[in-house]
């Protein structure tokens, strides 16, 4: 196949690699065109994702016709608190944005903005008795009153990455500037963040600022409502229909030892997400700075700490500063360890890992630097310091601290023993680190097993595997016989259709954990400059084989014999990589930056090898076309 290549001056030539170089200009990444003519008839793989994304959509349009009303209600009975309250209602669409962005029908975009409005006006309408916070409604602002990370990142978790898909949305940008200027004292009435000790006052934070006192059980757990109602967050009751007037009482207790507020939270990490977003929309460097000066005070604590990440940090900027030093305690910390009057048993509920993962990868999207990644690495160089090999399994601490049921002598220890190798976040670190030494303690199965060789049928097996999910979902929605009135926020939450962790992996070479806050952190992105908008075009499939530090390995596929398409390729979720070179067909063409355009002849389909730089540009929502590409 002949197709033209064009540089400058005397470098014009023809070669035999479908590459088109157009309009390089200085201080611009070269407009590359590269054209697939190969045949290739269509993969499984390819098939099922073109089929995985069509059902997707359809599935999520079904949920929406029988879940939400006209008016963008959920429809269920709203009540504030963090067991069933405003975060759960709105996590019911937590990955309808990401489906769009991934190539989900434009319908999907549609619905979610439909239930997002809608939310902040149900949830609007909420008044309490029992705790302030939600008196005059759960949001403020359009923000969260108060609520910590945990909650409040799970339900932020759609409209977070709605930016992939609507970049130019005005009243989006708005907002996001608004909430993300909430954590950087540009709202006077949400005084969230200490400059002076670079630190967020309180694990209770939001639109009206931070709560500088205890907790309630009410704040935690909000007023009782009329009617019976199934209790998901209690697995052992969730098959009834509890009254609730009856059952309150166990659901304070749920919460009874959740009381500790003030301070800053390793959670709070989750939070500098708003700042990558306002960032990547606007590029205005006052973001980037904040997530930089307060990820690097909780670098600094963590060492200070011997690469433990603490659980609170008191008001006076020291790590354990609300506890006479003892850096482990706090609400969802290394020694929260409670006594659960609902379950009527001890919990271990450290999320140490909640918001600093997310935290610290935010600061590497934004800066390039390794080392935060570094930070996290070192935390579980810690826990696996400890470990125990019993009846040949190996064991781990969940848990650090000076804990009730445990001989510990006055002294803090490592405790609470279990399975529990942390390999999920073993793999990000993996992932963004790209260090061989970090996939040593990832299990080689699954995709990672993939992406090292190990299970060539793992993409269609996944892929197949989704539309089981899909089917279940459509049967539970068929067979649900509740009513609103009898259906809490966190009970549409295993309702919701759409499944794109597959799709995440195997189309963008990223990774996102179920039920985490979430960082998209890719190797690639698609957009379809026909329809300008993201997400791959119609027909294309992609399939990423292989990663490297430096490399990755790519197949795009046209599935249409009849017509041509053309996508662009883009390195990183962000634009925050760099593609140098690209592979095809045995022949290397420059790129110099971070978008290829791939058009795709009818039926046709190509490997692509890209050498790559990552994390090499200040990330970015614009789209291609806005960047002059």
């Amino acid at each position: 196949m002949q197709i033209h290549y064009t540089g400058y001056g005397e470098n014009m030539r023809i070669v035999t690699i479908a590459a088109i170089l157009l309009s390089l200009t200085p201080g611009r990444a070269a407009d590359v065109t590269l054209v697939v003519q190969p045949p290739m008839a269509p993969p499984a793989w390819a098939l099922l994702e073109r089929d995985l994304l069509k059902f997707n959509s359809r599935a999520v349009e079904r949920f929406a016709a029988r879940y939400v009303d006209e008016r963008g209600y959920l429809l269920h009975t709203i009540r504030w608190g963090t067991l069933d309250g405003p975060d759960d209602a709105i996590e019911t669409f937590f990955n309808w944005t990401l489906l769009h962005a991934l190539g989900g029908s434009d319908r999907v975009l549609e619905l979610y903005r439909k239930a997002q409005e809608g939310h902040w006006k149900q949830y609007g309408e909420l008044r309490t008795k029992l705790t302030e916070l939600a008196a005059n409604g759960a949001y403020y602002k359009e923000f969260i009153t108060q609520s910590d990370w945990f909650h409040t990142g799970e339900g932020m978790r759609a409209f977070l990455l709605y930016g992939l898909s609507a970049p130019n949305d005005p009243v989006y940008r708005q907002r996001m500037t608004r909430f993300a200027g909430m954590y950087m004292n540009e709202d006077p009435e949400a005084p969230n963040y200490d400059p002076e000790k670079k630190l967020i006052k309180s694990i209770w934070n939001g639109s009206k600022g931070p709560m500088l006192r205890k907790a309630t059980v009410y704040d935690w757990v909000g007023d009782p409502v009329p009617g019976s109602f199934h209790l998901l967050h209690n697995p052992a009751r969730r098959s009834k229909l509890l009254d609730m007037k009856k059952y309150y009482p166990r659901m304070l207790a749920h919460c009874a030892e959740y009381l500790d507020s003030v301070g800053d939270n390793s959670l709070n990490l989750a939070s500098t997400i708003l700042a990558l977003d306002a960032f990547a929309l606007t590029g205005d460097a006052r973001y980037r700075n904040w997530v930089v000066e307060y990820v690097n005070a909780w670098k600094q604590r963590t060492e200070e700490c011997g690469g433990n990440i603490p659980s609170n940090v008191g008001l006076d900027g020291k790590p354990g500063g609300e506890y006479d030093g003892a850096w482990w305690k706090g609400t969802y910390g290394w020694n929260f360890t409670i006594f659960d009057g609902e379950l009527e048993q001890i919990a271990h509920r450290n999320y140490f890992t909640s918001g600093s993962w997310p935290g610290f990868s935010t600061a590497l999207l934004l800066t390039g630097d390794q080392s935060y990644i570094g930070v996290l690495r070192r935390q579980m160089d810690n826990i696996y310091a400890q470990k125990k090999v019993e009846n040949g399994r190996t064991l781990l601490p969940q848990m650090y601290g000076d804990p009730r049921g445990y001989k510990h002598n006055g002294k803090p220890q490592w405790y609470h023993y279990t399975p529990n190798l942390f390999t999920d976040r073993l793999a990000e670190i993996y992932l963004w680190s790209m260090d061989r030494k970090d996939l040593e303690r990832v299990p080689k199965t699954g995709w990672i097993g993939y992406l090292e060789g190990n299970d060539p049928e793992y993409p269609a097996k996944a892929l197949q595997s989704d539309f089981e999910h899909i089917r279940r979902k459509m049967r539970q929605i068929e067979n649900d016989t509740t009513t609103p009135d009898t259906r809490l926020a966190d009970y549409l939450l295993e309702f919701s259709p759409a499944a794109t962790n597959t799709l995440v992996n195997l189309m963008l070479g990223g990774d996102l954990g179920a039920g985490r806050i979430w960082v998209l952190h890719s190797r690639f992105r698609y957009f379809d400059p026909v329809r300008r908008r993201a997400g791959v075009p119609e027909d294309v499939a992609a399939l990423v084989e292989k990663l490297g530090g430096d490399s990755a390995t790519l197949t795009l596929v046209n599935v249409n014999p009849v017509e041509a398409r053309t996508v662009i390729v883009q390195a990183g979720a962000y634009g925050e990589h760099r593609f140098d070179t690209v592979t095809a067909g045995g022949k290397t063409t420059s790129v110099g930056g971070p978008l290829l355009r791939v058009r795709l002849e009818p039926g046709s389909g190509q490997r692509l090898e890209f050498k790559m730089a990552r994390y090499q540009n200040p990330p970015t929502w614009a789209y291609p076309w806005d960047r002059g590409f």
